[in-house]
């Protein structure tokens, strides 16, 4: 920074900069160096953001069957001319158009769109520092219309290359200090921070049905402007605020003293915060308790971050409701009179709380308003209770891994295994997202566990990746069936209890064997170790109908996992497993295998 600027007492030192927003991936999105070099970072933050959300949702790009909408903002960058007008000043630049393409804030959502593979709806929404929330706006409309099945919507900011502060103006946005203290009464104005954030939609009935994991529900939203009713165009509007806020919770049909917690836009202002609360209290009326309703800002914590203001509010919000905790106001001391919080239900604490038990669902509301005045509000409500299926602890699951190159595979790793011992994930949920919600990359690897902590210590372990290059064939697979000898007591039990579709094929061969044996197979299979049960499975009258019974239940159990073999063979009795499996009604020198076939 300039010596001038440093030596000004005016001159706040403080900004709040993304770390790493100048490292990209490029490879890993098919783009090229110089065309990551000619990107705004705002771009390419967002892509990067858009694939981890759409995985940590359960559909990785290329997955979800449905159609996906981006609805996405982002603030004005000052990339195209600080980073490359220079290097075209010398002529060092040759493609215009891809200078325009990685610049041009309108191919925000498109680029997502494109390298993501999603066909819904795309676009860029700009309205200053409510597009994001105006976005999830759109998101929700375009998810009743049936336009989309899956949304991505949020916004992004980065303004900052380098740090820097900022000049403090007495009568502008920007605080006195670099701290932001929304309602406080040492409030002087909010501070500019960068970031990305971005919330992944779904109707409600196709969640549940799906058994997504629900965070919060989208209750109703509402947009507005406020026209030319304010002092100025860059002034904020009571009435208008007032307005969205009562649409909002007359769209989700609940009384507003039903609402608990308000994230504010709450930019701490001495003119905005009054009249956000102003705006508030004429929407909620007066029947609702005093000091029944929470009032925060996120900003206090992360600052103003633009474009992607309104969805930070919304994500802090829905996490709020799912925890059942009231997160404190940061630096949050004594509240601003001018807010005449005794005249309204609304409180500011600096303490966090748990969420009040009330006789409706938890609700919030979130807010974000634009300078120019669009307005955008949105209420939450928590997510129904939806009963777990019974926990399978102690069962061995496999959790496969993949990644675009082996350092990522062992980070990838590692970071699973410090989430199973550090967050008390359940194994089996841990094993069916990663089976059925991730994206198959190149470098893979998978171990097989019964307990968080084995899974752990096996993922931690120096293992090398198994290469399935892109577009490779996968390998393949051959079933090869056991005879008699192999068996031993109780042999499939742990199977038959916890697996439905080995437990009806065993239960099949048993009830077609019964007839013709005149004894039932389970119960040799399944019979607790002792001398009487290992001298009957000596015998070949009892082994081999029983032998038969599992290999033909295990099969299918792999064949419902989608694991298909190109060819079958087995030792003595196993020849008839292949044989059956491959759909022969009579033995024959060599059989055809037919995943159509019938089993």
């Amino acid at each position: 920074m300039p010596e001038r600027l440093l030596a000004d007492p005016a001159y706040v030192k403080s900004g709040f900069p993304v770390e790493g927003f100048d490292r990209f991936d490029a490879e890993f999105f098919g783009v090229t160096r110089s065309e990551a070099e000619l990107m705004d970072p705002q771009h390419r933050l967002l892509l990067e953001t858009a694939w981890q959300a759409l995985e940590r949702a359960g559909y990785p790009a290329g997955t979800f069957e449905g159609r996906t909408g981006v609805f996405a903002g982002t603030s004005g960058s000052g990339y195209l001319r600080e980073r490359i007008a220079d290097a075209g000043a010398d002529g060092r630049i040759s493609d215009e158009i891809q200078v325009a393409v990685g610049n041009d804030p309108g191919m925000l959502a498109l680029r997502v769109s494109y390298k993501l593979g999603l066909t819904g709806p795309s676009f860029t929404v700009q309205s200053a520092c409510s597009s994001s929330l105006v976005g999830v706006h759109l998101a929700v409309q375009s998810l009743l219309g049936q336009e989309s099945d899956l949304a991505l919507a949020g916004g992004v900011a980065v303004r900052e290359f380098e740090p820097r502060g900022y000049r403090y103006e007495e009568g502008a946005i920007l605080s006195t200090d670099g701290h932001c203290r929304p309602f406080d009464a040492d409030a002087s104005g909010t501070v500019s921070g960068d970031g990305v954030a971005l919330v992944v939609l779904k109707r409600l009935e196709d969640a549940v049905a799906d058994g997504d994991h629900i965070h919060a529900v989208i209750r109703g939203s509402a947009v507005n402007n406020d026209g030319a009713a304010k002092i100025g165009f860059t002034a904020p509007s009571p009435h208008g605020q007032a307005e969205v806020i009562a649409e909002a919770l007359a769209v989700a049909g609940v009384e507003p003293g039903t609402v608990q917690y308000v994230e504010a836009h709450g930019t701490a202002t001495p003119l905005g915060d009054p009249i956000e609360v102003q705006a508030l209290t004429e929407a909620f009326g007066p029947d609702a308790a005093a000091g029944s309703v929470h009032l925060g800002s996120v900003k206090s914590n992360i600052g103003h971050l633009d474009a992607a203001a309104g969805v930070a509010g919304l994500i802090k919000a829905a996490l709020a409701l799912e925890h059942r905790f009231i997160p404190p106001t940061a630096h949050f001391r004594a509240p601003n009179p001018r807010l005449a919080l005794d005249k309204g239900p609304f409180v500011v604490t600096g303490e966090g709380t748990p969420w009040p038990r009330t006789a409706t669902p938890p609700r919030a509301g979130v807010s974000a308003f634009g300078i120019g005045g669009t307005n955008a509000h949105v209420v939450l409500e928590a997510a129904p209770v939806v009963a777990a299926e019974p926990g399978t602890e102690g069962d061995w699951q496999v959790l496969p891994l993949s990644a675009r190159t082996p350092e990522a595979l062992d980070a990838a790793a590692e970071r699973l295994a410090a989430a199973l011992t550090e967050t008390g994930a359940g194994l089996a949920d841990a094993a069916h997202t990663l089976q059925s919600g991730r994206a198959e990359l190149p470098y893979r690897r998978a171990v097989v566990a019964d307990s968080r902590e084995g899974a752990a210590a096996a993922l931690r372990q120096d293992r090398p990746a198994v290469s399935a290059g892109q577009g490779e064939r996968a390998s393949d697979v051959v079933f090869l069936f056991p005879g008699q000898g192999a068996q031993y007591p109780g042999m499939g039990a742990d199977l038959y209890r916890t697996e439905p579709v080995f437990r009806a094929a065993f239960d099949r061969c048993a009830e077609i064997l019964l007839p013709h044996l005149g004894w039932d197979v389970r119960e040799v299979a399944f019979a607790a170790d002792g001398e009487e049960t290992r001298e009957r499975l000596r015998q070949t009258l009892y082994t081999q109908p029983t032998v038969f019974s599992l290999d033909y239940a295990t099969a299918q159990l792999l064949l419902s996992w989608g694991v298909e073999p190109a060819a079958m063979t087995g030792h003595s009795l196993g020849e008839y497993v292949s044989a059956c499996l491959a759909g022969c009604s009579a033995w024959r020198t060599s059989c055809a295998w037919s995943p159509a076939a019938p089993g």
